[in-house]
């Protein structure tokens, strides 16, 4: 049975992170944090340095960077949220890429390019910045997810490529988890599923009478999930609400 989660401790704001944190979404979470106490620090595809999953060294860059950052400033990495995702549009090879409606229209460039940004990106940014998570204390990763890549939860078909990219994602968030506790006990990894947002993603699949939020919305209810996330939760999937998601 789902329940939601209930308010934590109060938070001692430190430094997070937000990766695709210019986006939509992305950039609503960094008024957020900020909002929270938070020193916010924003990568992605414009930013500088810049963090580009299609360049692998550009996550090890970031990653120096903030790493550099803490140093300098003495600040805990609290916070580290990954807002980047791919359903529709370009691929790093320049084809146009949309969800699959059948088997029919599978196509591996489709494929390799949301396996890249949804999970395989987000995979180096769990290798070099989860290292930089504080030892001791409460500290939380929350990587998008989708209600999608619930493989449990599938039962229309279709979008094949951001189904499994992000069911793939779900597991390396839940193994991620597992390690991390080795590390700190006190520290979360999860999956987090934001609900259809008033994104560029979301907007061209938006139905007549499907509920779509407005992005200030969105990061609101996530950072309280994410404030309220209890002991026990890393490596588990929620909705905006906080109630748990099957895989």
């Amino acid at each position: 049975m789902n329940t939601p989660l209930h308010a934590s401790d109060p938070v001692q704001a430190g430094l997070a992170v937000v990766i695709g944190g210019t986006g939509g979404i992305g950039a609503a979470l960094v008024t957020g944090l900020r909002a929270q106490g938070f020193e916010v620090l924003a990568l992605g595809r414009r930013t500088q340095p810049s963090l580009d999953y299609t360049d692998a060294s550009s996550v090890d860059a970031c990653a120096q960077h903030v790493a550099d950052h803490l140093a300098l400033t003495g600040l805990a990495l609290q916070r580290l949220v990954v807002a980047t995702g791919f359903l529709h549009g370009e691929t790093a090879s320049g084809q146009h890429a949309q969800p699959e409606r059948s088997w029919q229209n599978l196509g591996a460039d489709a494929l390799q390019h949301s396996f890249l940004i949804n999970a395989i990106g987000p995979a180096l940014v769990m290798r070099h910045f989860l290292p930089l998570l504080p030892r001791q204390g409460r500290a939380v990763a929350a990587f998008l997810s989708a209600r999608v890549g619930s493989i449990g939860d599938n039962n229309l078909g279709g979008w094949y490529a951001y189904r499994a990219s992000k069911a793939a994602l779900n597991q390396l968030v839940h193994t991620a988890a597992i390690e991390l506790a080795r590390r700190n006990k006190q520290a979360l990894c999860v999956a987090l599923h934001p609900g259809t947002v008033d994104t560029g993603l979301s907007q061209p699949f938006a139905k007549t009478g499907l509920q779509v939020r407005p992005t200030d919305e969105a990061a609101r209810d996530l950072l309280a999930v994410i404030e309220a996330l209890p002991p026990g939760s890393s490596g588990k999937f929620f909705d905006h609400k906080g109630l748990s998601i099957g895989w």
